[in-house]
């Protein structure tokens, strides 16, 4: 059996991109002007053996038949602009999803934000940061944890949900959880999203018991579970076995199409594996869905930069995520808002104005 795959690359940006789409010399990303690709490289998985080649669009026509339909197929995803059916988040623009942690064990901030005054006063820190969307967890999944009871869990989020949405009605909450008692409880208290890094693989009820809700949901991929999912994770081929994971789940799991794709750095993943993922991000836009990603403060970071590692990680976090930036990617999961909105205001600004 022969399967391919398509990933828009060979960028442009700004009023550069704007005059290649009009001599329709390039075509662009997602239903932005603003960038756009004239190449893609085509992957061909037969049975074992993986190999990939870059055509450039105007060589499209030298393909065998079955390739130049799959690519076109591809190519309506890639170039359809993406349909905002998040709660005050437009896909057209980079969004930041601010990390609320109430717990006492996450890898960076456990402890920090998890009392009422400290939690409310941090939220609102990341709001007037420029955090479209905040995303409250009261589970660690760092690598090593260990899952709590839900009862637990629910403690330890319930102020926070039950008020969110009677003190920041224009901001998304989303909530992460892989349990499906505490996405429901959330969705009665008014939450957007549902943000499960188990990929709704943990509980498998999960996504049967909130299809009736039509909420907008995070499709994460992690490899095993969060105690040992570190302990020599291996793929085939990381980038593929993830879009078919994605393909698959899309395929059999939900009916709609508010799903947002995170491949999950570092959920089961060798550096190797995030640096394949981060570098050949724009595979995932032949989803036809908005991609998220959360690289802040990940383990790579310290792996790469070695003598040169720091506790925030705000260097390594912020070019990791202007990378993705420019390969279109539209939510960015960070701890750091402030910092990262300012990285990002002044990249748009050079990037764009070409």
């Amino acid at each position: 059996m022969v399967k391919y795959y398509t990933r828009a690359c060979n960028f442009y940006y700004g009023t550069h991109a704007k005059i290649l789409i009009k001599k329709r010399k390039a075509l662009p990303l997602c239903g932005n002007k603003q960038i756009c690709f004239d190449s893609v490289e085509i992957f061909i998985r037969k049975n074992k053996k993986i190999s990939s080649k870059i055509v450039s669009l105007s060589n499209l026509k030298n393909l065998n038949i079955t390739q130049v339909k799959k690519v076109k197929k591809d190519l309506k995803k890639i170039t359809s602009k993406r349909k905002n059916f998040l709660k005050h988040v437009d896909f057209s623009k980079p969004s930041i999803m601010g990390i609320l942690n109430m717990t006492p064990d996450s890898f960076s901030d456990g402890g920090k934000f998890n009392k009422g005054k400290k939690s409310f006063k941090h939220i609102s820190k990341l709001i007037k940061s420029g955090a479209e969307i905040i995303d409250v967890g009261g589970e660690s999944t760092r690598p090593g944890s260990k899952t709590i009871d839900p009862i637990i869990e629910w403690k330890r989020v319930k102020k926070v949900i039950k008020v969110f949405k009677k003190k920041y009605k224009s901001v998304c909450l989303s909530i992460d959880t892989r349990k499906s008692d505490i996405m429901i409880k959330s969705i009665n208290c008014g939450a957007d999203l549902i943000n499960d890094v188990s990929g709704f693989e943990y509980d498998l009820s999960s996504s049967k018991k909130i299809k009736k809700y039509k909420i907008s949901k995070v499709l994460h991929h992690m490899r095993g579970t969060p105690d040992i999912m570190q302990i020599n994770p291996k793929y085939k081929n990381v980038l593929l076995d993830i879009y078919d994971f994605f393909e698959q789940s899309l395929k059999n799991k939900f009916s709609d199409k508010k799903i947002i794709v995170d491949p999950g750095i570092g959920f089961g993943k060798s550096l190797k594996h995030n640096l394949t993922l981060i570098s050949k991000i724009s595979l995932f836009h032949s989803l036809g869905l908005p991609i998220l990603v959360g690289t802040s403060r990940k383990r790579f970071i310290g792996q790469i930069s070695g003598k040169n590692d720091s506790k925030d990680r705000i260097g390594g976090t912020l070019a990791s995520i202007l990378f993705l930036l420019s390969q279109g990617v539209q939510i960015f999961r960070v701890h750091n808002v402030n910092e990262i909105k300012q990285g990002i205001l002044i990249y748009k600004k050079f990037l764009l104005n070409q």
